[in-house]
């Protein structure tokens, strides 16, 4: 019980670091992939952190098996590098029995995992794409940066507000300026229009967003020229987005576990696949770490990094790959993804006993010589 409290002590403080790291990462490259979304009007401000709230189980599950892997090469590194394993080898502790203890916090591990990608994510998913959706349909004034031009880059849409009210949701001094469609053998044309005061409306049939304009002017014209045909008008309804869909994979990842469980759709086979494989490949890659983990002074601690953390890329590429093909219906649904675990359960076997099968067939072959 000493030896395991010590490993599974050192073990798991450095899977927490290696997780919390890794975690900081990912969400501060999302964070500002998001805030890019808001300078941009995709949705209000005041809905970033509960965005991020609901994508943190997604990112978790797919964060704690790698910072666990890379948490044992590490643990385990340094106690080889410091001779410690060399002492506990000699008081007999084999391969085996460091297995065994490496599992019991891997199979916590696996649970955690378990329990994220098969509840938690998947009512993230549905919650952060419901809130974006209500968020798109209510941005409302929230969204707009006074002072400032804002380009649409799916419309080419320029606009300018000189002043926003967000307690009644106008605004005024709007300024705006997007090309309008080009006819047949015509010349592309740009649209002006400025207008006193604005504000958004949802249409509730379609969903659809509008900016309606009050006491206004619209230029329509060839940049360069002075044949403008001049508008007049006291109100002027512009569409602003059509309302976004969601995506097959966000769709899909959002449906609730128990829903895909029976389902003969083969995405639906391959999504319930995809999230049991996630809590097996925690196991299965600690043993893999495991059998990597064994190092000298000569190599170091980050002797064997980067083969391993191959290993692991290719084993999660082949899964995410195999899921794909699941859903094409390119590869038959079993063994599906157990293919996939089974050979690298299996070459982290081979990797553990290695030194043992080479040494059996050392003695086997001088055998035969004698």
């Amino acid at each position: 019980m000493i030896l395991f409290r010590y490993l599974a002590s050192e073990m798991l403080k450095t899977v927490f670091a290696v997780t919390l790291t890794l975690l900081v990462i990912i969400m501060s490259g999302r964070f500002v992939k998001y805030l890019g979304q808001v300078a941009s009007g995709d949705f209000a401000p005041d809905v970033l952190l509960l965005v991020m709230l609901y994508r943190l189980p997604n990112f978790l599950e797919v964060v704690l098996p790698l910072g666990l892997f890379i948490g044992i090469l590490l643990s385990y590194g340094r106690l080889y590098v410091d001779s410690e394993m060399t002492v506990m080898s000699a008081c007999g502790m084999s391969r085996r029995r460091l297995l065994i203890y490496t599992m019991i916090p891997a199979a916590f591990t696996a649970g955690i995992v378990a329990y994220i990608s098969l509840i938690l994510t998947p009512s993230g998913i549905q919650a952060y794409v419901d809130l974006l959706a209500d968020s798109q349909s209510e941005i409302g004034v929230k969204a707009a940066v006074e002072g400032r031009f804002r380009l649409d880059k799916a419309t080419g849409r320029v606009t300018y507000i000189e002043k926003a009210n967000r307690d009644n949701q106008t605004m005024s001094g709007v300024f705006i300026a997007q090309p309008e469609p080009v006819q047949a053998g015509g010349r592309p044309l740009v649209s002006l229009v400025t207008a006193a005061q604005g504000r958004f409306q949802v249409d509730d049939t379609t969903a659809q967003r509008y900016l309606v304009l009050d006491s206004g002017v619209r230029y329509v014209g060839q940049s360069g020229d002075m044949d403008y045909q001049v508008t007049s008008f006291s109100r002027l309804d512009q569409l602003i987005r059509d309302p976004e869909e969601k995506t097959y994979r966000q769709e899909l990842d959002g449906k609730d576990t128990s829903a895909l469980w029976g389902s003969p759709a083969l995405e639906d086979i391959a999504a319930i696949q995809w999230r049991v494989s996630l809590g097996l490949l925690v196991p299965i890659a600690a043993l893999i770490a495991v059998s990597l983990s064994k190092t000298d002074h000569r190599r170091g601690r980050f002797g064997k990094m980067f083969p391993a953390f191959m290993i692991y890329m290719v084993y999660l590429v082949c899964l995410n790959a195999v899921r794909d093909a699941i859903a094409k219906g390119q590869w038959p649904v079993f063994p599906g993804m157990w293919a996939v675990h089974s050979v690298f359960l299996v070459l982290g076997l081979l990797l553990l006993y290695r030194d043992s099968m080479h040494r059996h067939w050392v003695l086997s072959w001088r055998r035969r010589r004698a």
